[in-house]
C-alpha cells in the first residue's frame, strides 16, 4: 500500500522522474521494456477480446470511447496492482510462490484455449461497458501482474513505461496481434520460454532461497574468463549469479517440456471429445 500512496507524493514523483531519466540511457532498461511488452502481448489477447465483446452492443461513437476509457482504467489499475505485487515479492517465500505460479502460467500459454464469446456480457451503455471491461481485466490479469512484476524486478519506471506502452498497443492491434501469433506460433513458444526463464530467476532471487545459490559459485570465475577470450563480459563470478542462471535455464526448459506434454494431452482430449 505504501507504493500506491507514494504515487501521490511530490517528492516520490520527483525521484521517479530522476530514476527514469537515468535508466533510459541503459540498454538493459530497454531490453526489459521489450520483455514486458512481449509478455503482455502474449498474455493479454483474452483481455483485448473482452474489451471488444463488452463494447460490441454500443453505437460506433460510444464503442470507441468504451474501448479507450476501459483500456485506460485497466492500465492504471494494472500499474497499481503490479506495483503492489512487486513490493510484496520482496518478502521471503513470496517470490518462490510467484515463480512457481509463473511456471504454470507459462506452460498454460502453450495449451489451446477455447474462448466462449457468449460468456462476456455486452454493455448496455458506455459506463456499463467500461465497468465490464475493468472488472473483467482485474479478474483475468493475475497472470499478467505476476509476470510483469517479475520482469520489472522492482523498477517502477520500467513497470509504468512497459504497461503504458503495451496495454494500449494490445487494444489497438488485438486482431493483428492474434493473427501474427497464429501465423508464427514459434513466438508463443519463445514467449513461454522467456516466462520460464523469468520464473527461474524469481525463484532463485527469493530472499529465503538466494543465500543457497552460493553452492553453484565454484566455476563462476572460470566461465567469465572463458567468455572474455571471445570478447564478451559476463558476471558469473558475482556470488549467486551462477545459481540464478541455472535456475533460469531450468525454468525455461521445464516450461517447454511441461507445456508440450500439457498441450498434447489437451489436444488428445479434444479429439476424443469430438462426435464420430
Amino acid at each position: 500500500m505504501d507504493w500506491v500512496l507514494s504515487i501521490f507524493d511530490p517528492a516520490a514523483l520527483s525521484g521517479l522522474v530522476a530514476e527514469f531519466k537515468s535508466d533510459i540511457h541503459q540498454p538493459a532498461f530497454w531490453l526489459s521494456v521489450g520483455k514486458i511488452i512481449w509478455i503482455n502481448v502474449l498474455l493479454s489477447g483474452d483481455n483485448a477480446l473482452v474489451i471488444a465483446l463488452a463494447c460490441r452492443g454500443l453505437n460506433a461513437q460510444h464503442r470507441l470511447w468504451g474501448m479507450i476509457l476501459g483500456a485506460g482504467a485497466a492500465v492504471l489499475l494494472r500499474i497499481i496492482f503490479t506495483g503492489i505485487v512487486a513490493t510484496l515479492m520482496e518478502w521471503p517465500y513470496l517470490k518462490l510462490i510467484g515463480g512457481l505460479a509463473l511456471l504454470v502460467i507459462a506452460a498454460k500459454l502453450l495449451v489451446p484455449d477455447d474462448e466462449d464469446e457468449d460468456s462476456v456480457k455486452s454493455g448496455k451503455h458506455l459506463w456499463h461497458a467500461v465497468q465490464i471491461v475493468v472488472a473483467a481485466d482485474i479478474i483475468m490479469s493475475l497472470d499478467n501482474v505476476i509476470a510483469v512484476a517479475a520482469a520489472a524486478n522492482g523498477s517502477v519506471p520500467l513497470l509504468i513505461l512497459g504497461l503504458a506502452i503495451s496495454v494500449p498497443l494490445i487494444v489497438a492491434g488485438a486482431a493483428l496481434i492474434m493473427l501474427v501469433l497464429e501465423k508464427l506460433p514459434l513466438l508463443v513458444w519463445l514467449g513461454a520460454a522467456l516466462l520460464g526463464w523469468i520464473a527461474g530467476e524469481v525463484i532463485a532471487t527469493d530472499p529465503a532461497i538466494h543465500p543457497l545459490m552460493v553452492v553453484f559459485d565454484g566455476p563462476g570465475a572460470q566461465i567469465d574468463r572463458l567468455f572474455r577470450t571471445v570478447g564478451l563480459t559476463t558476471d558469473f563470478a558475482v556470488p549467486g549469479n551462477v545459481g540464478e542462471y541455472l535456475f533460469a535455464l531450468l525454468g525455461a526448459v521445464l516450461v517447454l517440456v511441461a507445456g508440450a506434454i500439457w498441450r498434447r494431452v489437451s489436444l488428445g482430449g479434444a479429439e476424443a471429445a469430438k462426435p464420430t
